[in-house]
């Protein structure tokens, strides 16, 4: 466990943060202190967990629901955030999501789209409108999730989604050197396979037991493994020569 005033006074954005990876790591940022604007994807009427409806009721979060699949969307989201803090001192990129697994074949206009505005764009936009609170802060950091798809390129029909992945590990290493000038360090966590809703929904349960016997770790991962990278990523005092970077959590996946 971190210490709960690690990040006393900061303020933190996570995006994608209704449930799994994203939930978590929004409950360790509000443990070790902070302040967090919780972005609960497109529906305000989402059951939330006891914890953060706690934070809420204390003012230690707010909850912003918009959705991603269109830039105005993440206008949304930025126009409350800094309707709500005037320094940035975190931003995690979480939001995304495969949508749904598509033949290169079979493939259409709008599902390119959906993936590549859900999972590439809106991550571009959500930096791009709160690098000034980010500048304000001093010493920022963005913390930016991608995926072990990115270097494997992922399973069938996921080309695309992994594509994005890709994408925006390569933008994290060329934003960190364009802002490091800013003090503003920005790194990636790359999950490799975790038990959440994600592969409930686009993995069938033998698919996932044959990726067990593969990890070295003999496991699937958790939300509560990946978690702590992310605040370890923000923290100047545990990493703040540490800017550029892909973290890989995947149990040794990628060993051989």
């Amino acid at each position: 466990m971190f210490n709960p005033k690690l990040f006393e006074n900061h303020n933190v954005v996570v995006t994608g943060a209704s449930r799994g990876i994203g939930l978590e790591v929004a409950r360790q940022f509000l443990d070790c202190g902070a302040r967090v604007a919780v972005h609960i994807g497109r529906s305000a009427d989402r059951a939330l967990p006891d914890f953060l409806l706690t934070a809420v009721e204390d003012r230690r979060a707010f909850l912003i629901a918009a959705d991603f699949a269109t830039s105005a969307g993440t206008r949304q989201l930025a126009d409350k955030v800094l309707g709500n803090f005037e320094r940035v001192h975190v931003l995690v990129n979480n939001a995304g999501t495969m949508i749904g697994r598509f033949p290169a074949d079979a493939l259409t206009d709008e599902q390119y789209e959906a993936i590549v505005q859900l999972n590439q764009t809106s991550v571009v936009e959500v930096t791009r409108a709160l690098l000034p609170a980010l500048r304000a802060a001093q010493g920022a950091a963005i913390v930016n999730t991608v995926s072990i798809s990115a270097l494997t390129g992922g399973s069938p029909g996921s080309a695309v989604y992994s594509a994005s992945k890709a994408f925006v590990a390569t933008y994290s290493k060329a934003l960190a050197r364009e802002l490091a000038p800013d003090g503003i360090r920005v790194n990636c966590v790359s999950p490799g396979t975790i038990e959440t809703d994600f592969h409930q929904r686009y993995s069938s349960p033998e698919k996932l037991e044959q990726t067990r016997k593969s990890i070295p770790l003999q496991r699937l991962g958790t939300a509560e493994d990946c978690a702590p990278t992310y605040l370890f990523l923000a923290a100047p005092l545990l990493s703040g020569y540490i800017t550029g970077q892909v973290l890989e959590i995947n149990g040794g996946q990628l060993i051989c």
